[in-house]
């Protein structure tokens, strides 16, 4: 198929096969490890962080980030002058990560491959979003709520930083949304811990696999 007759559905496919590779668990897997069983059982950076060391996580994040941006960057090199094209390969990566097929749709919280697809798509957003990540971890560590925290707040940045004087197109506001509903839904027993005050604080030791720590990606 040329790239001129790429169809949505093509496009919504392809970038949903490029998010559903679970780079967390083929890294635990090359060091020896399922980080499904150690931890959250999260395959997201934060938990091979915790679970594998610092090194992965961040290799992790960077794999994970990537796959995000991938899709959305060839949608913009190959359809410059469509903005739909570009946030649904966005939104089909997100929901790649989210639910991949190859893990029977268990798959991480969409945060790192999130970054990816708004830096491409916004970069202003993207570091607006990158920012507010930062803030709420620094004040308060919680990992979860500086995820849902930027997942809240990209929308708003999206729209009021997508060009001078000029809104995004309908279909990046609904896709960006839609973005940011799925991130929070993932976050659900998050928030359930957050509000009952059980969530765990971000820290770099390693968990034991006998522990069931719930974090987020």
């Amino acid at each position: 198929m040329e790239i001129t007759t790429l169809t949505p559905a093509a496009i919504f496919l392809a970038a949903y096969l490029c998010g559903s590779i679970p780079f967390g668990l083929l890294l635990g897997k090359m060091l020896g490890a399922d980080v499904r069983k150690t931890g959250s059982g999260n395959i997201g950076a934060t938990n091979v962080a915790r679970s594998l060391g610092l090194g992965a996580g961040i290799l992790t994040l960077a794999l994970d980030a990537a796959k995000g941006a991938a899709p959305v960057w060839l949608a913009r090199h190959y359809f410059p002058d469509h903005a739909a094209f570009q946030i649904l390969a966005g939104l089909a990566t997100l929901i790649g990560h989210c639910f991949p097929v190859w893990l029977k749709f268990h798959g991480g919280k969409g945060v790192a491959t999130a970054a990816g697809v708004f830096f491409i798509l916004c970069w202003q957003a993207g570091v607006g979003a990158l920012l507010v990540f930062a803030l709420v971890v620094g004040f308060w560590r919680y990992v979860s709520l500086a995820s849902i925290s930027a997942a809240a707040s990209i929308p708003l940045l999206v729209y009021f930083l997508w060009a001078p004087h000029y809104a995004p197109p309908l279909s990046v506001s609904l896709g960006t949304l839609a973005g940011a509903i799925l991130i929070i839904y993932k976050h659900d027993a998050n928030l359930q811990r957050l509000v009952e005050g059980t969530e765990p604080k971000f820290t770099l030791s390693k968990i034991p696999k006998a522990q069931d720590e719930k974090e987020t990606e």
